[in-house]
C-alpha cells in the first residue's frame, strides 16, 4: 500500500470517507498553504486567521460527501477558502484587500508579453507597479494571487472563483496591458 504522501487529494479524501481520522492529512497538506492565502488577501488578526482555517475545515469535513471527483480538490478547497473570506469581509464590514509585493517575479511573469519585460526595475519602477498592482480592482486581484502566489492553472481558477476561464485569460490579459500603460507613461 502506498504512504500517504504519494496519495493523491483526492485518494486521501476517499479515505477520509471510509476512516474520518484521515482528515488529519488534509489539514497537514493545506493549513500552511490556506494560511498563506488568507493572510495576502486580508488585514485578518492571527486569531481571526486561525478561525477562518477552522471554519474552512470543518466545512470541507461536513462537505467531504458532496466533493465532485471531476474537479481539484485543490480547487474546491480554495473555493470554501474564498467563500469563507468574504463572509468574514461582511461580518466585519470590511473591504477585500489584497496588497503584492514589488515580486520581481511576478512583473516579469506578467509582463512577459511585452517588451516591459525587459526594462530594469528600479526602486522606483517597482514602486510606481506595486501601486499599479494595489489599484486594480479586486476581481483582477483575486486572479492575479490564484495564478502567480498559488500557481493554480485557469481552470482552477475558474473553478475557484465559478467564472468560464475565459474571464481568466482576459483578466490577465488586462492586468498585462494596465501595467504597460502604467510603465509607459512613468518612463
Amino acid at each position: 500500500m502506498d504512504s500517504i504522501e504519494h496519495l493523491t487529494d483526492e485518494e486521501v479524501l476517499q479515505r477520509c470517507l471510509i476512516e474520518r481520522n484521515f482528515f488529519a492529512h488534509i489539514i497537514e497538506r493545506y493549513e500552511g498553504k490556506l494560511r498563506a492565502y488568507i493572510q495576502r488577501k486580508s488585514h485578518a488578526s492571527p486569531t481571526d486567521i486561525d478561525d477562518l482555517l477552522q471554519n474552512v475545515f470543518i466545512k470541507v469535513y461536513r462537505n467531504m460527501k458532496e466533493f465532485d471527483p471531476s474537479l481539484r480538490f485543490s480547487s474546491w478547497i480554495y473555493r470554501i477558502c474564498y467563500h469563507e473570506m468574504l463572509d468574514w469581509y461582511r461580518k466585519e464590514k470590511r473591504e477585500p484587500h489584497t496588497s503584492f509585493d514589488a515580486d520581481e517575479t511576478l512583473i516579469h511573469t506578467l509582463a512577459s508579453d511585452d517588451n516591459t519585460a525587459t526594462i530594469a526595475l528600479s526602486e522606483e519602477k517597482k514602486k510606481v507597479i506595486k501601486e499599479a498592482l494595489d489599484s486594480l480592482d479586486q476581481k483582477y486581484k483575486d486572479i492575479i494571487e490564484l495564478r502567480f502566489y498559488e500557481e493554480k492553472s485557469y481552470e482552477e481558477i475558474a473553478d475557484i472563483l465559478r467564472i468560464p476561464p475565459g474571464t481568466v485569460a482576459t483578466h490577465l490579459n488586462r492586468v498585462k496591458k494596465i501595467l504597460k500603460e502604467k510603465l509607459h507613461h512613468h518612463a
